[in-house]
Formats: structure tokens, sequence, C-alpha cells
């Protein structure tokens, strides 16, 4: 394993480093080597969003007419 040395650390960012390592029970050495390795992992790749929404959606059984919808709707706001 290699050693890596870090100075002129902004305060207040070794404040929220040591923040986050208490919250999460590891030490700040540890809590950097998992913020580190976070950022350099390969993002994941998305198809598209496209595709995940044609996942979440759902085809309706039969053709609907908006218009009479939108008419009863009006209809029903008179009454």
């Amino acid at each position: 394993m290699g050693t890596l040395t870090i100075r002129n650390v902004d305060e207040s960012l070794e404040t929220k480093l040591r923040q986050r390592a208490a919250e999460q029970g590891v030490s700040v050495e540890q809590q950097v080597r998992d913020v580190l390795a976070d950022s350099v992992k390969a993002p994941r790749r998305r198809e598209s969003i496209l595709a995940d929404l044609q996942k979440l959606g759902v085809r309706p059984k039969e053709p609907f007419d908006l218009k009479k919808i939108s008419d009863e709707m009006w209809d029903e706001s008179l009454r």
C-alpha cells in the first residue's frame, strides 16, 4: 500500500471530514480513503433517461379520447 500526504488542507474541510468520519464510525483516514475511492470509480453508464421512464410507464389497454376527457372535466366543473 502506498502512502499519500496531503498538505494545506482547509480547516473547514478537515472539520467536515472529521464530522463525516464520526457519523460513519470510522477514522478520518478511512473516511478520506473512502472518499478518494468513490471519486475515481467509473461512473455508471445510463442508457438514457427515456429507457428508465419507459420501464416505469404502463400502456393503456385501449386508446382514449383526450378531448372527451377534457370536456367531461369542464362539464363537471360547471355544475
